[in-house]
């Protein structure tokens, strides 16, 4: 893994469904200087900027991060723009690890947003093959078919998924930053929403978030200058695969279980469910956490919706899974997989305010893009490897 890393700054918006007060300069600066703030530094201690975005055709505006240069301190600095999807967030944490773990930089500071207000994201995600109308409307209308391919499998029954819905929105009520705080949600009020990709309903989908997150990662001399606890990083790792390939699993791709168990070998992990304290996954529809506690190796196969029936994954279980509210309460798309990163760091850093699990010194970030085909993943921990 090269030279240690650590996390000593993070910094977050408020996720809401318009931040008509600020531009996207002023968004991303807002996470940026909150990051800074943490670290204790200032936009001239930071010698490389890494900005992560999803796709440019969202908001319409072409190589953005030519223009939040002077927003962000990088005029006369190395700045780098990722982008890998929905999976962004993450890989954009990973490509600034990667220039602290081989000593080019000391301090690095990562940034990834979206403002999904100045854009229309679910038509943005519609297909439209040539000569022929469009079949799906949106991510959900693509990702639908392979929930219901795991309920068939599986046996799951249909109410999984409005469980995670409900623990995960009450996660949402203790998260200062989360879009959507709901008070007295319940199974009742997520079961009488209309369903809009069977069987997804309103409630068990992620919303459309603006906002932004960022980090200041750092080496290890800087790391024990800082003010506050650093998380240091245990793991990294980054796969892919082909969206359409015979015989591909979509319901559990081949590229997330690669991902899972190479940044596992990393940090010397057997058993994630027993040596993790909790984990921050990417799940911007409800299904998607027993899926990934499959696929991430959390348990057997068949057995992720038994594993959430159980209530392992809520605050009080044995290993809470996205404490903070996930994707399924804050999603600016370019973010979602960076804020999941930065969640799994508060924690470490015993900084996550309400929301913190007792306890914490190890945790997993994990992001996924794409037609579930690109993974980016990180393991923290309290402790320097």
């Amino acid at each position: 893994m090269g030279e240690p890393c650590a996390v000593i700054g993070v910094g977050q918006t408020e996720y809401r469904t318009k931040r008509t007060d600020v531009s996207i300069a002023g968004l991303v600066r807002e996470a940026a200087l909150r990051a800074l703030e943490d670290a204790g530094l200032t936009f001239k201690d930071i010698d490389a900027v890494v900005i992560g975005k999803a796709p440019d055709l969202f908001e319409g505006v072409m190589m953005p991060e030519a223009y939040l240069a002077d927003a962000l301190g990088a005029r006369g600095k190395p700045m780098i723009r990722v982008h890998t999807a929905g999976s962004v967030g993450g890989s954009t944490a990973l490509v600034a690890a990667s220039l602290v773990q081989a000593g080019v930089h000391d301090r690095v500071l990562v940034v990834a947003w979206e403002k999904q207000s100045e854009s229309n994201a679910t038509w943005a995600l519609s297909t439209h093959p040539p000569l022929s109308p469009t079949i799906v409307v949106g991510a959900g209308g693509y990702f639908a078919p392979h929930i219901r391919a795991y309920m068939r499998r599986t046996g799951a029954p249909d109410h999984i998924g409005t469980l995670v819905a409900v623990k995960d929105r009450q996660n949402a009520l203790k998260n200062p930053y989360a879009h959507l705080r709901i008070p007295g949600i319940s199974r009742e009020m997520v079961e009488s929403t209309p369903m809009l990709w069977e069987p997804i309903r309103y409630l068990e989908t992620c919303p459309s978030s603006d906002g932004a997150a960022a980090m200041v990662l750092a080496s290890e001399s800087a790391a024990r200058r800082a003010p506050n606890p650093p998380a240091w990083v245990h793991g990294t790792a980054m796969r892919s695969e082909p969206i359409f390939f015979a015989g591909r699993d979509t319901v559990s791709p081949q590229a997330g279980k690669d991902c899972a168990a190479d940044v596992y070998r990393q940090a010397g992990i057997t058993d994630p469910r027993r040596e993790l304290d909790c984990a921050e996954v990417y799940v911007p529809f409800s299904w998607y956490e027993p899926m990934w506690l499959e696929n991430l190796g959390f348990c057997g196969e068949g057995e992720g919706w038994k594993l959430t029936e159980s209530g392992a994954t809520g605050l009080d279980g044995d290993i809470p899974w996205n404490a903070s509210g996930g994707v399924l309460s804050s999603n600016p798309i370019g973010a979602s997989g960076l804020i999941r990163f930065a969640e799994a760091a508060l924690q470490v850093r015993g900084l996550a305010g309400e929301h913190q699990v007792e306890g914490a010194r190890r945790a997993l970030g994990h992001a996924y893009g794409g037609g579930a085909q690109f993974y980016a993943m990180w393991v923290v921990g309290s402790d320097r490897p």
